[in-house]
């Protein structure tokens, strides 16, 4: 080997070196790095955890699970629920079952306790998954049953309540008990488990009964339902299945023209599709923003190599008094720049983790709360690391080489002139 040249060991060793000696320039030359390289690893963390808490969802509700808003013509008319069933036998290939869902307004009472923010729900029982024990609103049943298919069909006065009506109105013992619905009693036969993220409070998620949609129809005096819920035969069929209900309301609003005014149809797929790609571009702009604190740190590296090369310009002059050539003087300056970078991604890494953990406890807390449960986990992935710590280290290389070639093409005589 010649005397002047250094190999990739030795190189390293001086950049580690260099670092060392003076340990704020160090720092403040990798602040940019640190700062751009945790901000990404928060990103991404943030929205791995998002994306999953998504996919949580949509496998709790079920990715077969279908929804059509309504809207009236003419008189108030709408599609007609019997019609909706009629459908779901004629198409069994890709449709399993079909749930109106009926907002209703009513007072609740029990004895001389009145509950005026309930939220009351009439439905099928195709609502709830027996084999998951979740409706397709996210409860699961903790005591008795849910609505089921005579309760629909004889009209029948029971309902199924929430955890804080079930404390409130009956100090914790409901089943069986009566529940008084605008003045109609009616039997409780299950009782909802406590969403233990939220506080169980008047008007809350755990605040609410469900009822058998066609007494709810009764309650009020209505025969129209503008929401249903229907369920495919499996996730893969759903957009089959949605074509079905389309062409059906087509048909009965008479618009062949393909323009949906008077109804909307959505499959979970794809909200869950529109919620990720909505966050997708969310988190593309942040590491854009986030991708400025890199080439900041780029730039502060950059400068820092050219005073490095002029403060050691006499160095370079031995060296290539020695028989170094110019690669050598150039990889030695690209691999202490590559160093430099390398380690403040390494801490960046480092500090964008605990942040990341730290944010995702605070804002998972308040996702599940929100979206009745759930596990937010912001833990960046393997491949995220891997990612930015290659990004930093190319940073760290183009941004240096500027200053190498610069050293690597001093005059050897010149250099050792240099005072």
């Amino acid at each position: 080997m010649r005397s002047g040249g250094m190999n990739f060991s030795q190189s390293f060793r001086l950049a580690i070196k260099s670092l060392t000696t003076s340990k704020m320039r160090a720092l403040l030359t990798m602040l940019g790095i640190i700062i751009g390289v945790g901000a990404v690893i928060v990103i991404l963390s943030l929205g791995n955890g998002l994306t999953g808490m998504v996919q949580q969802q949509v496998d709790k509700l079920g990715i077969n699970m279908i929804q059509a808003q309504l809207w009236s013509v003419g008189d108030g008319m709408v599609a007609d629920p019997e019609d909706f069933y009629a459908l779901v036998e004629e198409h069994p290939d890709v449709l399993t079952g079909v749930s109106p869902y009926v907002n209703v307004t009513a007072t609740v009472r029990n004895g001389n306790d009145i509950f005026k923010s309930t939220n009351l729900y009439g439905v099928s029982e195709i609502m709830y998954n027996p084999a998951t024990n979740y409706t397709m609103d996210g409860e699961q049943v903790a005591q008795g049953r849910f609505i089921n298919y005579l309760d629909v069909e004889r009209r029948e006065a029971v309902c199924v309540i929430g955890a804080y009506l079930e404390q409130e109105a009956f100090g914790g013992d409901a089943l069986g008990k009566h529940l008084s619905i605008n003045g109609r009693l009616f039997t409780v036969v299950g009782v909802l488990k406590r969403n233990a993220e939220l506080e169980m409070t008047e008007g809350s998620q755990d605040d609410q009964v469900y009822l058998p949609y066609s007494t709810a129809l009764e309650i009020i005096g209505n025969r129209w339902v503008y929401l249903y819920i229907f369920t495919s035969t499996s996730g893969e069929t759903a957009d089959a299945a949605k074509k079905v209900i389309e062409a059906y309301l087509n048909d009965f609003y008479r618009t062949d023209d393909g323009m949906y005014n008077y109804f909307y149809i959505t499959t979970m797929a794809e909200q869950a599709n529109q919620i990720n790609a909505m966050m997708g571009v969310a988190m593309g702009v942040l590491v854009a923003i986030a991708a400025i604190s890199l080439l900041v740190g780029g730039i502060g590296i950059m400068n820092i190599m050219l005073v490095s090369v002029t403060e050691r310009t006499r160095e370079i002059g031995v060296r290539k008094s020695l028989g170094a050539k110019r690669r050598d003087i150039r990889s030695q300056f690209v691999i202490e720049a590559g160093t430099t970078s390398a380690i403040g991604g390494i801490l960046g890494i480092g500090f964008g983790w605990l942040l990341a953990k730290g944010i995702g406890a605070v804002l998972g807390a308040q996702l599940s709360a929100s979206m009745g449960g759930g596990v937010f986990d912001a833990t960046p992935t393997f491949g995220a690391i891997m990612l930015s710590f290659g990004v930093s280290v190319g940073i760290g290389v183009l941004f240096g080489y500027l200053p190498a070639n610069k050293a690597a093409k001093l005059n050897p005589i010149d250099a050792l002139r240099y005072d």
